[in-house]
């Protein structure tokens, strides 16, 4: 007999009041988990509402990338009738995610005494309350010093902790919520951006590194600290990462490339061990000088295919147009990928939650709302507000229906 349970947050109802890329993120993991998802914007939309890139028509792909999978209601969040009724469908759902400023009618001290349990969780910038995003939290982690290759700080492109804070948000939604089942009572979660960045360079060693040893570590390129790695340029110029950690990784690379004899003369000659990645590391330009020739010999896919054999770690470089046009693992090849017609962009692949759970089965990407689409459903469904009651409300500006 089929296991037929449904998702694993069904029953969850959240609200979410947010913009940008972590709180949304968050909400959309809790959705695409089984949660019902209202998000709450206001009428026409928040700050990132259109925020590029966008499609021919101007709608905004990474606003619908990030909230797959939602309910979306659109109010006039500045007039006390839109902030009763937002008020109402946070204390309905007994959740709410947002990462603006919660003063006012969105302070938890306000909500609590609409719904006594609530559970809330707010971001913030820096723990002190000023604010931040994700390139100057990022500015600050250390990071940026060490990307590249030369000595100018170098920002990643992709806003890791915004990410991060995205999964915290989601993780830390799941464990009020399971404390909730047990003693009956809500509470307020606070995160800060930088604690997310400063919780990461701690649980990696960052901090504790400079500390015990006075140092810090300089800009690498593409080589990797206390391993061997290093990318390299193949015959059609196109580059390949190599990544060199057990032995078995040290052996292949040799077999892989014929160098073997050539390889382990290096050990001697540094007086360095090398089966070891602490002397593998010390070794770097060494090794980097031997095996360089022979990616240059060989075509990306040749190197690549005779590494992978080996049982190296390779993995070629690729564009986002590569990845897309060109890679099954980026295609429905792939079951966590899902084709869908998301309105203003087109028919487009969604990833659903990474997960893969073999009991409670998680349903594949659906696209995101239009702004305001799902009001006329919340507030009956939720609020119990029939078309006479919508429709005065949207005559005096209060709601709006969406496009």
């Amino acid at each position: 007999m089929s296991d037929t349970r449904p998702a694993p947050l069904t029953g969850l109802k959240v609200v979410e009041i947010s913009a940008f890329v972590a709180a949304p993120l968050g909400g959309m993991t809790l959705a695409q988990l089984g949660a019902d998802v209202i998000r709450i914007d206001p009428i026409g939309g928040n700050i990132d509402a259109n925020r590029w890139p966008i499609s021919d028509d101007g709608t905004s792909i990474y606003w619908a990338s990030l909230n797959k999978g939602k309910r979306s209601v659109t109010l006039d969040l500045k007039s006390e009738e839109g902030q009763k009724i937002a008020t109402d469908l946070i204390a309905e759902a007994g959740t709410l995610i947002t990462n603006l400023p919660a003063r006012g009618w969105l302070s938890y001290e306000n909500l609590k005494q609409h719904r006594e349990d609530l559970v809330m969780l707010r971001l913030g910038g820096w723990h002190d309350g000023s604010p931040a995003v994700d390139y100057t939290v990022n500015a600050a982690s250390g990071f940026p010093t060490i990307t590249g290759d030369d000595e100018r700080p170098v920002n990643n492109a992709v806003p890791a902790w915004d990410v991060a804070a995205g999964l915290y948000i989601a993780n830390g939604i799941m464990a009020a919520e399971l404390d909730r089942r047990t003693s009956g009572k809500g509470q307020e979660i606070t995160l800060a951006l930088s604690d997310v960045m400063l919780a990461t360079v701690g649980n990696l060693g960052y901090i504790a590194e400079v500390q015990a040893t006075g140092k810090t570590r300089g800009a690498l390129g593409n080589g990797l600290y206390g391993a061997y790695g290093q990318s390299f340029e193949c015959a059609d110029g196109r580059q390949v990462m190599v990544v060199v950690i057990s032995n078995k990784h040290w052996r292949g690379l040799g077999k892989a490339t014929g160098l073997s004899e050539k390889l382990e003369m290096i050990g001697p000659l540094l007086d360095v061990d090398l089966n070891t990645e602490g002397g593998r590391f010390e070794a770097r330009e060494a090794i980097d000088a031997v095996v360089r020739p022979w990616f240059a010999k060989h075509a990306a896919e040749e190197a690549e295919a005779a590494l992978a054999e080996a049982g190296v770690l390779v993995g070629g470089f690729q564009t986002f147009e590569d990845l897309v046009t060109n890679d099954p693992r980026c295609s429905t090849e792939n079951p966590m990928l899902t084709e869908i017609d998301q309105p203003g962009i087109g028919r487009v692949l969604a990833p659903r939650v990474p997960l893969a759970f073999g009991g409670t089965p998680v349903a594949d990407a659906v696209p995101a709302p239009a702004l305001g689409e799902d009001a006329a459903e919340v507030l009956k469904t939720e609020l119990g507000l029939d078309a006479a009651a919508q429709a005065e409300l949207e005559s005096t500006g209060v709601l709006d229906f969406g496009k």
